[in-house]
Order: structure tokens, then sequence, then C-alpha cells
């Protein structure tokens, strides 16, 4: 591994300092998950494309002039323009890759062959390189060079279709999970990869699908397919097998509870006064709830419509309930929780997610090293990597 460079003195410490990443990837599953990495203080080299750079850099929303799209996958990186099939950039491409550990890339299956950087060929001169593919579909299979974009996996996959209210339409999930899905298996996958080299002193090729990595969050869909060779009927907010575990709708506004087994169940029978339920034949066991799930919710929505949702909130909680306000993200993104849990960075001035991955003896800032402008290391690192 290369002895870590920090970029503008502010690359953090953490478990995988000292890792170069050369990173080809752009827009959005492959950045999320070489940003995971930068977090973790690996050094990320940026590598775009003459001109416009990284197409996200033109999407909105913008603070400062500034896509916040680009700067939240791109947070920590260095950024180099280079164009791949002139000569004199292939080349220090190649000598990045001679020092490298880690390769991302997220193109259509092909198109590093075509430039002749497959991971065959890039082996040759780094055995020990992990060289980590995302793509839609992935390097095998019919689909492998289908295009595709989030709400395509989303279609595909079955997540639309699954998703949303009895009778209503097939609907996309609020963010683009597919993309996020895909990065986060990247970042596992090549974290894996390299945990093996260290035992045999050779790299790997990781090849991730964004519509493999979205059927494996399929769980329960899935289970229902597999049990009735059909896909699941849309539910909306409620859980396909454990009741009442839905959103129940208060005198002022809407609320959670999610009773997962007999137990707490029976705690919020009593809560409520509502003894005869616990040995009702309707509602005894969990799966007595779940046929019968409608009947219930109407019985504790008459109840739930005395008082507002802050009484059903604090009562609940206090039975011992699994129970929780509908929170907007503006409201999640100033929780006191969010902010001890440094869940909310800052990076140039502007406001974004944070690392999930905590790991004790490591810092987790609130404040992260910008995403770099197009080109903004070019001349240093074309220093350093140039013959």
């Amino acid at each position: 591994m290369t002895t870590s460079q920090t970029v503008d003195g502010a690359r953090p410490r953490g478990p995988l300092s000292g890792v170069l990443v050369i990173d080809l990837t752009h827009v959005l599953n492959g950045p999320f998950g070489t940003a995971l990495m930068a977090d973790l203080g690996a050094r990320v080299i940026k590598i775009e494309p003459p001109v416009h750079g990284d197409d996200t850099r033109s999407n909105p929303p913008y603070v400062g002039g500034k896509s916040l799209y680009f700067a939240c996958v791109n947070r920590g990186k260095e950024s180099i323009v280079l164009d791949l099939k002139a000569e004199e950039d292939r080349a220090i491409f190649l000598s990045m890759v001679k020092q490298a550990d880690v390769l991302t890339e997220n193109f259509r299956p092909g198109v590093m062959d075509r430039l002749g950087f497959s991971y065959e060929e890039l082996a040759k001169i780094n055995p020990r390189l992990v060289y980590a593919s995302s793509s839609g579909f992935g390097h095998t299979g019919p689909l492998a060079t289908f295009p595709a974009y989030d709400t395509v996996i989303q279609a595909m996959s079955g997540l639309m279709d699954a998703t949303g209210f009895p009778g209503g339409p097939p609907t996309r999930v609020g963010t683009s999970i597919s993309d996020l899905c895909a990065g986060t298996f990247m970042y596992a996958g090549i974290t894996t990869a390299l945990f093996e080299r260290e035992r045999s002193g050779k790299g790997a090729h990781v090849d991730i699908a964004m519509f493999d990595s979205t059927l494996a969050f399929m769980e329960h869909p899935f289970m229902a397919y597999a049990a009735t060779g059909e896909g699941p009927e849309r539910i909306g907010n409620r859980h396909p097998s454990m009741a009442p575990f839905d959103v129940f709708q208060a005198k002022d506004k809407p609320f959670v509870i999610c009773c997962g087994n007999d137990h707490l169940f029976s705690l919020l029978a009593n809560m409520l006064g509502l003894h005869e339920l616990i040995d009702d034949p309707l509602f005894r066991t969990n799966d007595d709830r779940n046929r019968n799930e409608a009947a219930l919710k109407t019985r504790l929505e008459a109840i739930f419509a005395t008082q507002d949702a802050a009484h059903w909130l604090s009562a609940i909680h206090d039975a011992g309930v699994p129970v929780a306000p509908l929170l907007t993200v503006a409201e999640a993104a100033t929780l006191e929780q969010t902010k001890v849990r440094n869940m909310v960075v800052e990076a140039g001035g502007m406001k974004m997610p944070g690392n999930p991955i905590k790991i004790s003896g490591f810092p987790d800032s609130d404040r992260r090293t910008a995403a770099p402008d197009l080109d903004q290391h070019g001349a240093s690192l074309r220093a350093e990597f140039g013959s």
C-alpha cells in the first residue's frame, strides 16, 4: 500500500489510510462507494473526462454555484482530467495503476476492454490490484451490456412493483436506492478483496451489479415469491408479516407503532385498556392479527383519534412498545441523535449525510474536505505520476 498523501492537509486518519484508489466512476453508485473509502482514510484520485468532468457537476441542487449532487459523493477526493484515448494521458494513468491498491470503474461492460484497460491487462502490470466494476447488470449474463440508471433497476428488480398502496400504481422508492445499494456493495467487495490480498498477495476483479444489489435487498418481497411463486401485493406502510406494525392516525397527525411479537402486542393492548384483545381469537397470535390486520387497525385508530400524536408517542413508549413520530427529512437531519452521531457533516460549506461506518480508535469528524474542482489537482498529480 502507498504512503498516504494528504489532500489540502485534511485527509482523515482511518483504517484505509495508505490505500490508493484510482477512481474512474461517475454519477452516483460508484462515487458513493469510493466516498466511503475516502471518509475512512483512503487516498482517492478521481479521473474525469475533459471539458465537463463528471456529469453530476452540472446537476442541481446548487450551493454557492456548485453541485451538491456532485459534492456529496466526491468529498475528500483529488481530481485530475485525463483523456484515456490520448497517449500522454494513458501513460500517466498506467503509472497510477502501477502504484494503486484499488481501481474503480462503472462504465458499461466492454468500455474498459476497448480502451485496453481490462482487469486482465492491468493485472499484468500490477498483480496486487483490486479492480472493482459496478454496472447496471454486471459483467455476465444476457443483460450485461444494457444501459441502466437507478429507476431502470428499481423497475426491473420488482422493487417498484412491491412499493405503494393496494390498488395504487407501482412507486419508485424516494431515493436512488439501487445506486446506493450498489455503491455500498462495491465498498464491501473492495475491502473484502483487500483483506484476501493480505493472505494471498494477489488482487481480484470485484464485479458488482445494481440489479443484483437491489434484488439482495428485496427480502420480504422475495419471501412472498419463494412461498407462493408470485410477487406480493402492494400493502402500503404496514409490515407484510407482523401486526400491528404500521402507520396509525392520531387526532392531529400520523405516527408509527411496531409490535413485532405477542408480548409487545399485550403491552400495547393493556396500555390502551383493550385487555380483551389479548385473548380474542381474531388477535391472539401474530398470525391471527396479520390475517385480521384491517379490523385491528380500525379498533386502534378509533382510540388514537381521541388524542394528539404527542400523547400516544409518550404513553406507548412508556409502555415499552416501539413507537416513532413520522418526521420530515429536515426534522430527521436536526435531531440531537443525528448531531451526536455526526450524520450531518459539512464539506466546502455544504451540508451532506455523514458516514454511518463508525470504527473505534479513529476520529469521525463533522467536517470533511470539500469535493474537488475539476482538475484541481491535475498539475501536482501529473508531476507525481508523470514519467
